[in-house]
């Protein structure tokens, strides 16, 4: 199971729009929850707005929280987005058993065999393989929250580690440091905790918000596995596009 845990205060103002980034990772079967870290009055409201429709459209959670209960709000979201893809999972089962036109879910079922399948899921959720990415906004109002993002991140990779199934942990933050780095990874794939503690000492923070780029560079991690691929996947295709076009030149 793929995930992106996206941690911000919302109002995004470069790029592609986030919304439709989150859709887009869906559609990869990458599920998107959101933790806003927010201020009061009308930036506030709007940051939540958005915060709620990303997650929305990614077929994930979202949750406003303040600084002392961002590590619990993080393990909770996780686990809680595993049980429920997985739930969706078995209600797609049981549609195809049992039939469209009884289109059942696991809570329609008898409280007896409705307990089994709660077990199932449960012991599922418990076992399965999960990737987790953390993206992180450093934009400079997220500056005073960061030290509350490094205890959850902490916590979180503790919480992995007790899964029986596999589990691993990737950390990008955004926006990078130079001009057009939509999303800067930080952390390759790992469930070494103690990977996360040089971090926070070197993250600058800039201005600009580009949430909806950040969320399709982590998509492209995902698709290809390492920055590397995606950069030499991207450097074949437009040696190949510019020798086609070469050829068609008379």
């Amino acid at each position: 199971m793929k995930q992106i845990l996206l941690i911000t205060d919302g109002c995004s103002n470069v790029g592609t729009s986030p919304v439709l980034a989150a859709a887009e990772a869906r559609e990869e079967g990458i599920t998107v929850n959101v933790v806003g870290v927010i201020d009061y009055g009308t930036i506030g409201e709007l940051g939540s707005r958005e915060i709620e429709d990303i997650a929305k459209a990614g077929g994930g959670i979202s949750q406003i929280v303040g600084t002392r209960q961002l590590a619990h709000t993080m393990q909770m979201m996780t686990r809680k987005t595993v049980v429920q893809t997985i739930q969706q999972a078995v209600n797609r089962e049981l549609t195809q058993i049992l039939g469209e036109k009884v289109s059942k879910t696991v809570t329609d079922l008898e409280p007896s065999q409705r307990a089994k399948v709660v077990e199932v899921i449960d012991n599922l959720a418990e076992t399965s393989p999960l990737q987790v990415i953390l993206l992180i906004d450093v934009s400079a109002s997220m500056k005073p929250k960061l030290a509350a993002v490094e205890e959850g991140i902490r916590d979180l990779m503790l919480s992995l580690q007790s899964r029986v199934g596999q589990s691993k942990l990737s950390v990008f933050h955004f926006p990078g440091r130079h001009s057009g780095e939509e999303a800067v990874m930080d952390i390759n794939w790992t469930s070494d905790l103690g990977s996360v503690r040089s971090l926070f000492g070197r993250l600058q923070m800039k201005g600009a918000t580009p949430t909806g780029p950040a969320i399709q560079k982590v998509i492209d991690f995902y698709r290809y596995g390492t920055l590397e691929g995606q950069q030499e996947i991207e450097g074949n295709y437009r040696i190949e596009r510019e020798g086609m076009l070469g050829d068609n030149v008379v």
